[in-house]
């Protein structure tokens, strides 16, 4: 996430306070390594790898279940920025491909592959759930109107491609985001195949059930 810079319009802030947005940072970057790479770590694994005390984790985030809410809201909050800039394009087809791009290389679905299940989702999600649904379904149809976009292709596809990319794990992060972009770049060549699609498409609330508390 690009770090913020201060300006006229964004005073500095008071030493306690900036010394809190600094520690939500470290703990919110330090539960994504940490969950990502076992979603059953304890909290207390995040307070070490942040540096923070415990308390100071627990200030900001009463349980797991909060801090795992956030990491998955501010997530899907990066899906819908990338999704905004993509629909400033003009070229519906290139919008839908950078799009894809800056979603992939942002890691935002590595979230859903490993966390869902392992949290309830709240009501507060549910705006920018909507307003995800919404704009794939915007950068699906401009890309359709520009005929190169297969015809069977639909929204909710998107998914697919974009939790298929998460699934690529490499030995270093770098040669990973090198095989994803390998990987997205062969389903764009077959997202403009113009041949059927075996199986019927995703339907609307199917990847729902993934999102319900396991046990």
């Amino acid at each position: 996430m690009p770090k913020q810079t201060e300006t006229a319009d964004q005073p500095r802030l008071p030493g306690r306070k900036a010394q809190a947005a600094r520690n939500d940072g470290l703990i919110l970057d330090a539960a994504r390594a940490v969950f990502l790479a076992d979603p059953g770590a304890p909290i207390a694994a995040v307070a070490e790898r942040a540096g923070v005390g415990i308390s100071a984790l627990y200030r900001r985030y009463p349980g797991k279940e909060d801090l795992l809410r956030t990491l998955c809201h501010d997530g899907l909050r990066r899906y819908n920025a990338e999704a905004d800039a993509a629909l400033e394009n003009s070229d519906g087809w290139q919008g839908l491909v950078e799009f894809l791009e800056r979603v992939v290389d942002a890691d935002v679905h590595s979230l859903t592959v490993h966390l869902a299940g392992t949290f309830t989702p709240d009501d507060a999600m549910l705006p920018d759930v909507l307003r995800a649904g919404d704009a794939a379904e915007e950068l699906v149809r401009r890309a359709h109107a520009t005929g190169r976009l297969r015809p069977d292709f639909g929204a909710l596809d998107l998914g697919l491609v974009l939790e298929a990319c998460a699934a690529v794990t490499m030995a270093t992060p770098e040669r990973t985001a090198q095989m994803r972009r390998r990987v997205l770049a062969l389903l764009i060549d077959g997202m403009t195949v113009d041949a059927e699609l075996p199986g019927p498409p995703p339907a609307g609330g199917e990847f729902a059930w993934r999102w319900e508390r396991r046990s």
